[in-house]
């Protein structure tokens, strides 16, 4: 295994309170931190380097801030990092996925590795776009991950490839059981592994590791036909409405039930 390469969005915490207006996130008030899912798919990456060896990249595509993200990934383990400088082009997952597979292309990765989706907008095909741009293999939803050879893993041979990657893949409550030649993508689901924290050493170390801003017209995207082309734009983005409070409805059995159908009738409009 040569190269392993890691796509990381930054997005915002979850777990944290965030200000929603018309324009955004209000950036000010918001933790931002590497998305949930791609933390597993850098934590796999690490892991396949400390058993087979390799370099491991991680990319992302996006504004300044999210060099902090790659920074926590250099820290953690990663070997090297690359931003795209984006110019907005992260609402647009078919201008991003161009972006993405421009920059990775050269890299010639043995594995491609990506979260299942990110948190902030719930999209997950952003990482699949790069794999049919590079014209990769794909599984998706990966909780168990096993790179070799046909005879290490005890596959059919295919295409006469050097290298499989053995997936147990997330399929709604059950497992399938998936073998690629590689190289290939995998995206990474909820339980593939245990996440590490960055140390004190890694973080001083990661301060001298390769961090390479990459801009758009770099990779042959002129940066004002890429913003007139985008084919997705957020107008607004407004919060959940607020919860009203509860009701409680008493009576008998058949009271409560009357009272609950009402209720869907005339309140909440469902029946």
């Amino acid at each position: 295994m040569q190269t392993i390469v890691v796509l990381l969005k930054q997005t915002f915490d979850t777990e944290e309170k965030i200000t929603v207006t018309p324009q955004g996130v209000e950036e000010r008030d918001a933790k931002l931190v590497i998305n949930p899912y791609d933390e597993y798919a850098l934590e796999e990456a690490l892991r396949l380097k400390e058993r087979v060896g390799g370099n491991v990249v991680v990319v992302t595509c996006g504004p300044e801030r999210a060099q902090e993200s790659l920074r926590t990934a250099l820290a953690v383990g990663a070997d090297e990092a690359i931003r795209i400088d984006s110019a907005g082009l992260e609402a647009d997952s078919h201008l991003l996925s161009a972006a993405l597979a421009a920059v990775i292309a050269p890299l010639a990765p043995d594995l491609l590795l990506a979260g299942l989706f990110a948190v902030d907008s719930g999209s997950g095909s952003v990482a699949l776009q790069v794999a049919e741009r590079l014209g990769l293999p794909h599984a998706s939803a990966a909780v168990k991950l096993a790179v070799g050879s046909a005879a290490e893993l005890g596959v059919d041979p295919i295409g006469g490839a050097a290298a499989y990657a053995l997936v147990e893949r997330d399929v709604e409550g059950d497992t399938e059981t998936v073998a690629l030649p590689l190289p290939a993508l995998i995206t990474a689901q909820q339980g593939l592994n245990e996440p590490r924290y960055p140390s004190l050493p890694g973080i001083m170390k990661a301060k001298r590791k390769p961090l390479r801003i990459v801009a758009l017209d770099e990779i042959g995207l002129n940066e004002d036909d890429a913003i007139a082309s985008i084919r997705t734009r957020r107008t607004h983005l407004y919060p959940p409405p607020p919860r009203a409070a509860g009701k409680r409805i008493g009576g008998s059995a058949a009271e409560q039930a009357f009272g609950l159908v009402k209720l869907l009738q005339d309140e909440a409009k469902v029946l």
